[in-house]
């Protein structure tokens, strides 16, 4: 290790962090997370299965002097590393680079593991001889969301493969996974560039590399719904597919198949994303700029609903928001009014 990366990390390991190597290294990025992290460690601290070790990893968040005066009571059982910020997936990235189990799990910061999920995982993937694992989750932190699970709005259905997780017919939650370290390492960690969806990049690129992975179907932690997290809007999220799709087309080898599926998603992506435009600018009043969006919506997606709100929204828009405001008021609060 040189100078400069001996400035770019610290690192304090706790003083009732196991001595020998443990079984499975749990990671944990944090950026703005002090009020849920404790949450997320004594999730951990509580698993049944015992032979782990807690990295937390600080990337250069802004609250850092909260977070640390947050998990103080908590460091002497933890790996604790702050970088400069870069990111979750270099955070990650550095942490396995540090972990000594020869499994890792992944947690994000808000989210919060059932005491059995590390024993289910670990038994779940050694008796199916999987490189991976992964499960569902309760969806908890909105009422909205109360009594549903993360699979009843995003299904896992049939073998889990590059082609079936490139199309989403199987949908993997971070928070939930388990996989062999060196798997992960085959495949090229996380990438280090700023971009989102790091981490269904991995997966593609582990199940490109050979590596099985299998879902376990119980809800085995409780994954947090937030409005003002990364995913909680539909203009964020489908720029955020739309670009992970598109780095997939440059990045990973794709059969004739495969590329079908990505140019595929690719064109609805494109068609959800002008729809979100379109009812940002109808709700602005922008009514001229919300009739163009639609338009391009309906050139990706040809549908008679996406043309008649397209002719209406440019001859007679003032309807068209009435009618959404009346019918469609749940969409609406998830659309960020902007001026």
């Amino acid at each position: 290790m040189n100078e400069s990366e001996e400035k770019f990390f610290e690192k304090r390991i706790g003083r009732n962090v196991v001595a020998t190597a443990p079984k499975i290294s749990v990671v944990i990025p944090a950026y703005n997370s002090s009020e849920f992290i404790c949450d997320a460690i004594d999730s951990v601290i509580a698993q049944k299965y015992r032979e782990h070790e807690i990295i937390v990893v600080n990337d250069g968040s802004p609250d850092t002097e909260l977070f640390e005066r947050t998990i103080r009571t908590r460091l002497e059982d933890i790996v604790y590393i702050k970088q400069r910020n870069a990111g979750a997936g270099p955070a990650r990235n550095l942490a396995i680079e540090n972990a000594r189990g020869e499994f890792i799990a992944f947690l994000d910061s808000d989210d919060v593991w059932l005491p059995d999920f590390l024993a289910s995982q670990y038994v779940f993937l050694q008796r199916n001889n999987f490189e991976m694992v992964y499960c569902d989750a309760h969806l908890f932190g909105m009422s909205s969301a109360y009594r549903k699970t993360y699979m009843q709005t995003a299904a896992s259905d049939g073998v889990v493969n590059f082609e079936s997780l490139l199309d989403l017919k199987c949908n993997v939650i971070t928070s939930g996974t388990l996989a062999r370290k060196q798997s992960i390492i085959d495949a090229g960690m996380f990438e280090t560039e700023r971009v989102r969806a790091h981490d269904f990049h991995l997966w593609l690129r582990m199940a490109k590399n050979g590596a099985k992975i299998g879902y376990q179907k119980k809800p085995l932690l409780k994954y947090r719904v937030r409005l003002d997290s990364l995913s909680g809007d539909s203009i964020t999220r489908a720029e955020r597919d739309l670009d992970a799709y598109k780095r997939v087309s440059r990045s990973i080898p794709l059969s004739e198949t495969e590329q079908q599926i990505v140019d595929h998603r690719i064109t609805g992506l494109e068609a959800d994303l002008a729809v979100e435009q379109g009812k940002l600018f109808l709700l602005n009043g922008e009514y001229r700029e919300a009739a163009v969006a639609f338009r391009v919506a309906n050139r990706h997606r040809k549908s008679l609903k996406l043309a008649v709100i397209a002719c209406l929204s440019r001859f007679a828009p003032r309807t068209l928001v009435k009618y959404y405001r009346a019918n469609r008021a749940s969409d609406i609060a998830f659309v960020p009014y902007q001026h």
